[in-house]
C-alpha cells in the first residue's frame, strides 16, 4: 500500500493537473470529440478514435485524483526536523566508491517525471530516517548490503 504523505509542492500540483485536465483538457478533446462524431462513419475516424482514447485516459486519470486528493496527508516542515532525515528533506549521500546521490524524501505520488526525488516507501528513504550528517546507514539492495554516509540534509522552507 502507498503512503498518503505528500509535500505542499505535491499536493499543489497534483491539484493543478486535475484542474487543467478537468477545466482545460476533457472540454477541449470533447469538443474534437463531437466534430469527429459528426462526420459520420466512426470505424475509420482516426480523429474520432484517437481522441475517444483519450478522452477515456483524462477521464482515468481525473478519477484517481478525486479519489487519491482527500486521502492525502499534506507534511509541512517542521522546526524539530532539522539536523535530522524525515520526510521532504532533501539529502546528499556517498558511499565508498566515492559515488554521490542527491534527492529529496515524498510521497510516492510525487517522484513522477523527477529523476531526483525517490519516494518514501523506497527502502533508500525506509534506511536514512532519522539519520544526521556524518551518520552511515546500510541499504539491502538487490546485488547485497551497500554501506552510505549522509553529507548533507537540507529542508526547503
Amino acid at each position: 500500500m502507498k503512503t498518503n504523505l505528500i509535500t505542499p509542492e505535491g499536493y499543489n500540483q497534483l491539484q493543478k493537473e486535475h484542474d487543467h485536465l478537468w477545466y482545460e483538457k476533457r472540454p477541449e478533446i470533447t469538443k474534437i470529440v463531437n466534430w469527429a462524431a459528426s462526420l459520420g462513419d466512426r470505424s475509420e475516424n482516426a480523429d474520432y478514435t484517437f481522441n475517444k482514447r483519450l478522452l477515456r485516459q483524462i477521464d482515468r486519470r481525473v478519477r484517481y485524483l478525486r479519489k487519491r486528493l482527500p486521502d492525502l496527508k499534506i507534511v509541512q516542515y517542521d522546526p524539530q526536523q532539522a539536523g535530522k532525515v524525515y520526510f521532504g528533506a532533501w539529502v546528499e549521500i556517498e558511499n565508498e566508491q566515492e559515488e554521490i546521490k542527491r534527492f529529496r524524501i515524498v510521497g510516492p505520488d510525487e517522484i513522477y517525471d523527477r529523476k531526483d526525488y525517490i519516494s518514501i516507501d523506497a527502502p533508500m528513504a525506509r534506511a536514512l530516517l532519522g539519520k544526521e550528517v556524518d551518520d552511515e546507514f546500510v541499504v539491502r539492495t538487490p546485488e547485497g548490503e551497500k554501506l552510505w554516509y549522509v553529507n548533507t540534509i537540507e529542508y526547503l522552507k
